[in-house]
């Protein structure tokens, strides 16, 4: 018998490694559980994160498409010619996602065309941002420290195939049109040499690969900036409480104001008329309107102009400001501020009320979230910052630029078939005035949050209930 089985030294040995290995596998088995699913080979990590990718990036362009699908057919361009609504809807959704589309034109040897676009549907951007963004943050909010390795090997995944989504829809985002010239002299010259003149948009796919990868890392941080349940990794655990309430109360006013621009323009939607219209900038670009209007609220200023025939998507008070440049003594650019537009409709006031409601409760949510050990001028150090970077980024995101001129044998430059848009920010003074409104809201919601709390702090405790002897 001992002879088959062993000493008891060897029995006990082997015990021992019998209960190691079964230790091994409950806790193989237990990582596999946490994963959600069945433990598989070394790869099925990174299999997983392949996985989770292509349902952000999926899901992310199937938003955007489907966001820039509906405003498009709102405004009117489901009826233009030569199937070229699925085009046109491709490229908003370049546009949305960093992509650069160049605009085209001309008629052969005979004419020339001079046409530039640099804007971003920033509706279609949102929608696309927030569900790639969530999908991203989902699978990782199960701790709250992470690797770094970690979580280059969720991101690299989710950035390469962004790219080749990208690319694809970039292959899709090229049409020609023609420009129809009505009863002018350029009409009868084309058709006396058959040379109608076109306009028509192809992507720039090298610029498109890299702006779009600037957006999508852009937007990868600022998830992990934002979300307080998100794991960071160990060394940069101590920055949370600077970071991420003041990121996430500036990300928070951004959208309040986005919230608000909705509600707005469904009221002025059903008691307004051309309903189609103002839902087709609700879908397309109501950021690129809402959020300037914050810098405007707390004295940030914008410059333009807008020349020709084409009616913009924008407030009546806004568009009369933007055409009033070049008139006698008028500037080549209008100065866009509260006063400016205040001067024809003194309803612009409104939105420095808005602004400072708005920027105090964003200051107060900062100071909720924090620490208790955060003082108040740290509280007003942490939004200014935050509030001029996000300023920033709206500054770079909300401008336009668009022109076009046709010509014909170097007649209608700049008649008919030109105009030209513009609107940019007076970077320094907006980004600056913010830092400043940052900095005292912030002080100012520290104070109010601290003064509510106080009042439970000392608040004397209940006594215990006695506790009954026992028999």
């Amino acid at each position: 018998m001992r002879t088959l089985l062993g000493s008891s030294a060897d029995i006990s040995g082997r015990g021992a490694l019998l209960a190691t290995i079964v230790c091994a596998v409950r806790v193989v088995a237990a990582s596999g559980a946490a994963y959600g699913g069945r433990v598989t080979p070394a790869t099925a990590p990174s299999a997983r994160a392949w996985r989770d990718a292509l349902v952000a990036v999926l899901a992310g362009f199937a938003v955007m498409a489907v966001t820039a699908a509906a405003g498009l057919a709102l405004a009117g361009a489901g009826e233009l010619p030569g199937g070229a609504f699925p085009h046109v809807v491709a490229a908003v959704v370049l546009m949305a996602a960093g992509g650069s589309v160049e605009v085209t034109g001309g008629a052969g040897f005979l004419a020339g065309a001079d046409a530039s676009l640099s804007l971003l549907p920033l509706s279609v951007s949102l929608a696309g941002a927030l569900t790639t963004g969530w999908l991203f943050l989902r699978p990782l909010h199960n701790r709250a420290v992470a690797g770094a390795r970690e979580l280059l090997a969720r991101a690299a995944p989710l950035v390469v195939l962004w790219l080749v989504a990208l690319t694809g829809v970039a292959l899709l985002s090229r049409q020609n049109f023609a420009v129809s010239t009505g009863d002018s002299i350029l009409g009868d010259i084309g058709e006396i040499l058959d040379a109608s003149p076109t306009v028509g948009f192809e992507a720039a796919i090298p610029a498109t690969l890299g702006f779009g990868l600037l957006w999508i890392l852009g937007l990868l941080l600022v998830a992990l900036l934002v979300s307080r349940r998100a794991p960071l990794p160990a060394g940069l655990v101590r920055f949370h409480a600077a970071v991420r309430p003041a990121a996430f109360a500036v990300v928070a006013l951004l959208l309040a104001y986005v919230a608000i621009g909705i509600g707005v323009g469904l009221v002025v939607a059903a008691t307004g008329g051309h309903a189609d219209r103002t839902l087709a900038v609700i879908l397309l670009g109501l950021p690129n309107l809402v959020w300037p209007a914050l810098t405007l609220g707390f004295g940030g200023a914008w410059e333009g102009k807008a020349e020709g025939p084409f009616g913009l998507p924008v407030p009546q008070v806004l568009d009369e400001v933007l055409r009033a440049t070049g008139r006698d003594s008028a500037p080549d650019l209008s100065t866009i501020d509260v006063a400016s537009l205040a001067e024809r409709d003194a309803r612009a006031w409104w939105l420095v009320v808005l602004a400072v409601v708005l920027l105090l409760g964003a200051g107060a949510l900062a100071a909720a979230r924090s620490p208790a050990h955060v003082r108040p001028w740290q509280h007003a150090l942490h939004l200014a910052v935050a509030l001029a970077l996000g300023t920033l980024v709206v500054c770079l995101l909300a401008r336009i630029q668009a022109q076009f001129g046709l010509s014909l044998l170097g007649i209608g430059d700049s008649g008919e078939l030109g105009g030209e848009v513009l609107l940019r920010p007076l970077l320094w003074r907006t980004v600056g005035l913010a830092f400043l409104a940052g900095a005292v809201t912030g002080f100012l919601g520290a104070l109010l949050t601290r003064r509510r709390s106080e009042p439970a702090r000392r608040a004397p405790a209940e006594p215990a209930p006695p506790v009954p002897p026992t028999p």
